[in-house]
C-alpha cells in the first residue's frame, strides 16, 4: 500500500497552525465533497483522503506520532510502551524479554519501517505472540477524529448519519441544537485496541455553515424582511420565513426602517432539551419606490407640503 502524505493532501507544510488545518480541511472538503462530485470516483477517494488526513492532523498527539512515525504512527505508542516494559524488566534483571526487542534501540537517522513491518506486519512479529506473560500488554486503539458539515436547518432537526469507520459503518444519531465546532465523543467507535486492548473512541466536530437567510446568535436566530413604503406607512401583511416554513406577520402603521419584532419560540432549537426554542428577531428594511410617474411624484410632493 503506497504511503500517504498527509500534508500534502491538505496542501500545507509540517509548520501549519491547527487552524491552518482546520481552514484547509473545510475548503477542500466543499470542494470534493460527494453532494458535489455524484458518481466521480476519484473525487470520492480523495474525499477519502481528505478526511483520514484531517483526522490525523487536527489531532495532537496523533500529529506528533505521524510526525515521529510516518506511516506507522499508528503503532508508535505500542513501540514506545514495549520499550518501556523491556527497560522495566531489564531493570528487574529478565534481561530481553520475548526475544523480539533485544537491540531495538533505534538512532538517530535510521528507519522505523523493518521494525514494524517485523514487529506488527511481518510474518512471526505479532508482540501478542512474542511477549511472555505478564511482559505482554493490552493498549487501547487509536481515537479517531471526524469532521461533519451541516447546514443550519440540519443542524436544528434530530437526525440520523453513518460513518464508514475501520470499514464499518456506524450510525449516529445527531440531536437537534448542536453547534458549529461543537463535538461529541462515541466511546468504542475508534480504532481496534492493541494485544486484546479496548478499542478507541470516536471524536466528531460539527462544522455548521451559514445560513444565507438566518444569522444564528446562540439559541436564537436573526433574519431581515423586505417591505415596501406604503406597507411600512399604512401597515399591513408581510410573510416571514422561519426554520418550520412561513408565517404571516402583522406591521403596525407607521414602522420605521431598522424595526425589529420578536417571534417567540421561533428560532433555534435548545441542544438536548426537547421542545425548547429560542427567539426569531424580525428586521425590517424599508425598500423606496422607484420608477415613480409625474402622477406619483406629484402626491408626494403634496404630503411633503401638506
Amino acid at each position: 500500500m503506497a504511503y500517504i502524505d498527509y500534508y500534502k493532501i491538505l496542501g500545507i507544510d509540517k509548520n501549519a497552525s491547527p487552524e491552518d488545518i482546520k481552514k484547509a480541511y473545510r475548503k477542500l472538503a466543499r470542494k470534493l465533497h460527494p453532494d458535489l462530485n455524484p458518481g466521480d470516483k476519484e473525487a470520492e477517494k480523495k474525499f477519502k483522503e481528505l478526511n483520514e488526513a484531517n483526522e490525523v492532523l487536527s489531532n495532537v498527539e496523533n500529529r506528533a506520532k505521524y510526525d515521529k512515525y510516518g506511516e506507522n504512527w499508528k503503532h508508535g505508542e505500542e513501540y514506545e510502551k514495549a520499550q518501556q516494559q523491556q527497560r522495566q524488566y531489564q531493570s528487574q534483571g529478565g534481561g530481553n524479554y520475548g526475544g523480539g526487542f533485544a537491540g531495538a534501540d533505534f538512532g538517530e537517522g535510521e528507519d522505523f519501517s523493518d521494525f514494524f513491518q517485523s514487529m506488527f506486519g511481518g510474518e512471526g512479529g505479532d508482540f501478542g505472540r512474542s511477549s511472555r506473560g505478564s511482559a505482554s500488554g493490552k493498549f487501547k486503539g487509536q481515537d479517531v477524529q471526524a469532521e461533519l458539515t451541516l447546514n443550519l436547518k440540519e443542524a436544528a432537526k434530530s437526525h440520523q448519519q453513518i460513518f464508514d469507520i475501520n470499514g464499518k459503518k456506524v450510525r449516529i444519531t445527531i440531536p437537534a441544537g448542536v453547534y458549529d465546532g461543537q463535538q461529541i465523543k462515541l466511546k468504542g467507535h475508534g480504532n481496534p485496541g492493541f494485544n486484546g486492548g479496548p478499542t478507541g473512541d470516536l471524536y466528531i466536530t460539527f462544522n455548521v455553515i451559514q445560513d444565507p437567510n438566518f444569522e444564528r446568535a446562540g439559541n436564537d436566530l436573526k433574519t431581515k424582511v423586505a417591505i415596501d413604503l406604503y406597507t411600512a406607512v399604512l401597515g399591513g401583511d408581510v410573510k416571514v420565513e422561519t426554520l418550520e416554513g412561513s408565517v404571516n406577520l402583522k406591521v403596525k402603521p407607521e414602522t420605521q426602517n431598522g424595526t425589529t419584532v420578536r417571534l417567540k419560540g421561533k428560532g433555534f432549537p435548545v441542544y438536548k432539551k426537547e421542545g425548547e426554542s429560542g427567539d426569531l428577531f424580525v428586521t425590517y428594511e424599508v425598500k423606496l419606490p422607484t420608477n415613480l410617474t409625474e402622477k406619483q411624484k406629484e402626491l408626494f410632493e403634496q404630503l411633503k407640503n401638506s
